[in-house]
C-alpha cells in the first residue's frame, strides 16, 4: 500500500501555473505601454517556449521534487506482535524506622532502606516487559511513577527516595488505597501490589482493613514483605545486649492483607530472605495484553529525488548547449 507522509504538499504542483498566470497578466499590462513593446516581444517569445523541451524537463523536475516532499512510502502487510507482562505496583515504606541498620550483607550491616533499594533495583532489571509503578509512603502515600514500561524512570525515582521524605510514621492503609485507585485505571486481569514495610499502621486517613476491602472488591492481589531483623546486638554502658529491632512490625496485619487477597507474605530478616521477592514474581502468571500491530515501512523518497537529480543534469546540459548555439548564431 502506497502512503504519503505529507499529502497536502501536493498542492505545490500548481505553483508554476500560478506564476505563469501572473506573468501573463504582467505581459498584457505591458502591451498597453508603447515604451514596453520590446519587453512585450520578449514575453511573447518566452510564452512560445513554454512547451519547449527545457520547459518540459523543468516541469518534470518540479513534479518529482513535490512528490519527494510528500514523503512517499510503501506499507507492508500488518504484523501483530503479542505482548506478555505483569502489572505490578510497588509500595515502599519510608518511615523513620527504615534507617535501622539491622540488615546483613556479606557480614556488613546496612540500613533497611538501602537493603530494599539494592534488592528492588535487581528486581527491576529482571522485569523487562512488565509494567511497574512506584508508591512511597510514611505519614501519607504518594505515587512516584504510574504503571509504566519505563523502568529507567522507576529506578531513578527509587534511587532518589530518602528517609523522612514523606514523614516518619507509617500509613499502610493509605498506601493500599492509593495503589488500588491507580490499578483500577487500567484494564488488567492481573493487578498486583507488593507492599514492603517494617512497622505498623500509625498514620493515614484510611485504615488498613478498610483498604483491604477496597482491594478485594477491585481484585487486587497483595503480596506483603515484612522487613527487619529479629535480633540485633546493641552496645550500651552496661555492655552488649540483644534486642528485637522489629518489635513494631505488625506481622498479623501483613499476613491478613496477603491471605485475604490470595497473595503471600514474606519475612525478610536479611538480604537473602529479601531476595525471595524474585520467587514471588516468578510465580505470578503473566497476563496477555492486546497485541501490538505495526506495518513495516519502506521509504520511496530516494526514487523521485534521484530521478530529479538526473533530469537536472540533463536540463543543465541542454541549457549550456542552447547558450552555445545562441552565441554562435549571434
Amino acid at each position: 500500500m502506497l502512503e504519503f507522509g505529507y499529502p497536502w504538499l501536493a498542492l505545490l504542483v500548481f505553483l508554476p501555473l500560478l506564476l505563469r498566470i501572473k506573468r501573463s497578466a504582467q505581459t498584457e499590462a505591458a502591451i498597453t505601454l508603447p515604451a514596453l513593446a520590446k519587453l512585450t516581444d520578449a514575453s511573447s517569445q518566452t510564452s512560445r517556449h513554454w512547451l519547449s523541451l527545457n520547459s518540459v524537463l523543468a516541469l518534470l523536475i518540479w513534479l518529482l521534487l513535490v512528490t519527494a516532499a510528500t514523503q512517499p512510502r510503501w506499507l507492508g502487510e500488518p504484523i501483530t506482535m503479542p505482548q506478555q507482562g505483569r502489572d505490578l505496583m510497588l509500595a515502599l515504606d519510608l518511615s523513620g524506622s527504615m534507617e535501622i541498620a539491622d540488615m546483613l550483607y556479606n557480614g556488613q550491616s546496612m540500613n533497611r532502606l538501602d537493603a530494599v533499594k539494592q534488592v528492588v533495583s535487581d528486581f527491576l532489571k529482571r522485569r523487562q516487559g512488565d509494567r511497574i509503578g512506584l508508591i512511597l509512603f510514611a505519614d501519607a502515600a504518594y505515587q512516584q511513577t504510574p504503571l509504566t514500561f519505563d523502568l529507567v524512570t522507576v529506578q531513578k525515582m527509587l534511587d532518589d527516595s530518602v528517609l523522612r521524605l514523606v514523614g516518619t510514621r507509617t500509613a499502610i492503609g493509605e498506601a493500599i488505597g492509593l495503589a488500588v485507585k491507580r490499578l483500577n485505571t487500567y484494564e488488567s486481569s492481573n493487578k498486583v501490589l507488593i507492599l514492603l514495610s517494617d512497622g505498623a499502621n500509625t498514620a493515614g486517613n484510611i485504615q488498613p482493613l478498610e483498604a483491604l476491602q477496597l482491594a478485594k472488591a477491585a481484585g487486587v492481589k497483595i503480596h506483603t514483605v515484612g522487613v527487619g531483623a529479629e535480633q540485633m546486638i546493641q552496645q550500651s554502658v552496661f555492655g552488649q545486649r540483644i534486642i528485637n529491632p522489629s518489635h513494631d512490625l505488625d506481622e498479623p496485619l501483613l499476613i491478613q492483607l496477603a491471605e485475604e487477597t490470595n497473595g503471600r507474605y514474606f519475612r525478610a530478616r536479611d538480604l537473602n530472605e529479601l531476595n525471595k521477592i524474585y520467587q514471588l514474581i516468578d510465580q505470578l502468571e503473566p497476563i496477555e495484553r492486546d497485541g501490538v500491530t505495526y506495518r513495516p515501512q519502506r521509504s520511496l523518497l530516494h526514487w523521485p529525488l534521484g530521478l530529479a537529480l538526473v533530469l537536472s543534469f540533463v536540463l543543465a546540459a541542454f541549457s549550456i548547449n542552447w547558450r552555445g548555439v545562441a552565441k554562435h548564431a549571434g
